[in-house]
């Protein structure tokens, strides 16, 4: 049982593979700010034994509370042991290049910071075309293996705390919230307010002219 979310890894480290990065992204949805990513290599005798007691809580960052992120993003940042890069592309990348290709980029920025380089990735969702390093994408990855989880709490705490400081820079649009995701309050805001330097102009309902979107 203590393998199980190790079962990836193993299986690399059985090609003779060592320095197996897990990617992560956090960010695609919302209507502003930018989609981070992060990748981690974890010690490969936690992945032959489990993961140390610290990180026991370790799972799919949309599973934990914003406590249980904090905790776990100050454990895994904190451990020497630990390799992690975090990247982001912000929100006028998006709009020229689109969410899927800013969100590849964001993944290929992390891994190309990572020291040792990887030698091979595991990342969350679907192939990725234009990854440099040869990888393997796993649906629900952030479920399926601790160095995929380990960084979707990177990213997502990552983002979260960008989102709390562009709060202070433009207030009145509740991003320390709802984070940039299109709920009530935000739609709201964008119609009394418009749209500020943050948002993706690309995504509905912030195209075409926001004066047009609520008529």
């Amino acid at each position: 049982m203590i393998h199980r979310r190790f079962r990836y890894e193993l299986e690399l480290l059985e090609l003779g593979l060592t320095r197996i990065a897990g990617v992560d992204e956090a960010g695609r949805g919302p209507l502003a700010g930018p989609v981070f990513a992060a990748a981690v290599i974890l010690p490969v005798g936690w992945m032959r034994h489990g993961l140390p007691a610290p990180l026991r809580e370790v799972n799919d960052s949309k599973q934990l509370s914003p406590a249980t992120r904090e905790k776990l993003f100050a454990a895994l940042t904190s451990d020497p042991q630990i390799h992690y890069a975090v990247a982001q592309v912000d929100a006028p990348m998006i709009d020229e290049i689109n969410i899927l290709q800013a969100t590849h980029r964001a993944m290929n920025l992390a891994l190309q910071q990572l020291r040792p380089v990887p030698e091979h990735a595991l990342v969350d969702g679907l192939p990725v075309k234009s990854m440099a390093l040869p990888h393997t994408a796993i649906v629900t990855g952030d479920a399926l293996s601790y160095s995929i989880a380990a960084a979707s709490i990177l990213a997502k705490v990552s983002r979260d705390r960008f989102m709390l400081e562009v709060d202070r820079l433009y207030p009145g649009y509740g991003f320390a919230e709802h984070k940039g995701y299109g709920t009530a309050r935000h739609l709201a805001a964008i119609r009394d307010l418009g749209a500020c330097a943050v948002h993706r102009r690309s995504f509905a309902p912030l195209r075409p002219a926001e004066r047009e979107l609520f008529d």
